[in-house]
C-alpha cells in the first residue's frame, strides 16, 4: 500500500520496484497547493445551484417566520382587547364570541375527541401494516401494495369528509341507532381522518423497521425464535425511536386536520364527551368564521387567529417531543 509518512513515498515491500525504485521525497507543501487550487477552480454552475438551494431555504425560513409573526400580531390584538380574559379563554366552557364568551374547552374537547378517535384507528392499522410490509411481505407484494397504501394519501379531504358523512356515518346509525347517533359527530370524522393518516403512519414506521440490520434478526432466528417473535420482540423494540416520530407526526397531522371536521363533526361548539353528538373542532371554527361575513376588525374574526396560534404552539410542541424521543431512543448499529 502506498503511504506518505514523514514526506517520503516508499514501494510497497516485496513488489518488483522496490529493489530499484529509491525513496522519492515529496513535501506536503508540494502537495497542499495543488489540491488548494483543485477546490479554487471556479465552478459557476455549481455556484448558481448552490445559491438557488440556499435562496429555497432561507425562502422557506422567511415564509415561517411571516406565517408566524403574522399569528402573534392578530392574536395579540385579540387578547389585547378588554373583553377578552386570558384565564376564562383556556378554562372557560361556552364558546359564543357574539356575547362575548370565549372560553375555548368546547373546541379543544372536540379536536382531542376526533384526534383520539382517529389515532385509535390509525395506529394498530398502520403498525400492522408496517410490520407485515417490513417481515412478511414479497419483494413483488411490497411493490404492489405500498403504493396502493400511498393512494390515499393522495386524495383530497374533502373527498374523506363526504365519504364520512354519507358512508360512515350510515353504517354508525344502523349499529347504535338512530337516536344515538346523529347526523353530524365526531366519531365518523375521527374514523375518516384515521384512514387518512394511515398511510402516513404505515410508510414512517415501515421505513423504522426496514432500517434495523439484519444481523439482529439472523441472531433472533439461530435462538429458535419464531417470526412473528421476532417481529415483535425484535424488530418492533428496536425501532421503536422511528414509531414514536410516526405516531407523533400522525397526531400533528390528526390535530391539524380541516375539512373532514367542517363537513362530517358538526358547527356548533359543543362540551361533551359522547362521539356520537355533534361538536365543532378548532379547525372547523376557523373555516365556518373565515367564510363568512364577519368585519375584519371584530373579535369574532380576529378570534381564529388566537386559536391558529394555539394550534401552531400544540404542534410545535409535539414535534420537539418527537425529535426528543428520537434522540433519546434512537439505536445505533454497526
Amino acid at each position: 500500500m502506498e503511504s506518505i509518512i514523514g514526506g517520503l513515498y516508499e514501494p510497497p515491500h516485496g513488489s518488483q520496484d522496490a529493489d530499484r525504485t529509491p525513496a522519492v521525497a515529496i513535501r506536503r507543501e508540494e502537495i497542499r497547493p495543488s489540491a488548494i487550487s483543485l477546490l479554487r477552480k471556479p465552478r459557476p454552475k455549481e455556484r448558481i445551484i448552490q445559491g438557488l438551494l440556499f435562496f429555497c431555504g432561507a425562502l422557506s425560513i422567511l415564509i415561517t417566520i411571516g406565517i408566524v409573526g403574522i399569528l402573534f400580531e392578530e392574536a395579540w390584538r385579540f387578547f389585547g382587547s378588554p373583553e377578552v380574559s386570558l384565564v376564562e379563554f383556556f378554562s372557560g366552557t361556552v364558546w359564543q364570541p357574539t356575547i362575548g364568551m370565549f372560553g375555548m374547552l368546547p373546541l379543544f374537547s372536540a379536536t382531542l375527541m376526533t384526534t383520539w378517535i382517529a389515532m385509535l384507528v390509525a395506529l394498530p392499522l398502520g403498525l400492522a401494516v408496517a410490520i407485515y410490509l417490513s417481515e412478511y411481505a414479497s419483494k413483488r407484494a411490497r411493490n404492489t401494495l405500498k403504493p396502493i397504501l400511498e393512494i390515499l394519501a393522495g386524495i383530497p379531504t374533502v373527498v374523506y369528509g363526504y365519504f364520512a358523512l354519507t358512508f360512515i356515518t350510515p353504517i354508525l346509525r344502523n349499529i347504535f341507532g338512530e337516536g344515538i347517533v346523529s347526523i353530524y359527530n365526531t366519531a365518523s370524522a375521527g374514523l375518516a381522518m384515521g384512514i387518512l393518516i394511515l398511510p402516513l403512519i404505515s410508510t414512517m414506521a415501515e421505513d423504522a423497521l426496514s432500517a434495523v440490520p439484519r444481523s439482529l434478526r439472523e441472531a433472533a432466528y439461530g435462538l429458535g425464535a419464531t417470526k412473528l417473535e421476532v417481529a415483535i420482540k425484535i424488530v418492533v423494540p428496536a425501532a421503536i425511536s422511528g414509531i414514536a416520530a410516526a405516531l407523533l407526526i400522525g397526531l400533528s397531522r390528526a390535530i391539524g386536520e380541516t375539512m373532514i371536521v367542517a363537513i362530517a363533526a358538526g358547527a356548533g361548539p359543543n362540551l361533551t364527551l359522547n362521539p356520537f353528538n355533534s361538536a365543532e373542532t378548532m379547525t372547523g371554527y376557523i373555516v365556518r368564521i373565515s367564510g363568512g361575513d364577519l368585519a375584519y376588525d371584530t373579535l369574532d374574526y380576529t378570534s381564529i387567529y388566537a386559536l391558529a396560534l394555539v394550534l401552531l404552539l400544540i404542534t410545535l410542541s409535539l414535534n420537539l417531543i418527537s425529535q426528543q424521543i428520537v434522540r433519546r431512543f434512537r439505536e445505533t448499529y454497526e
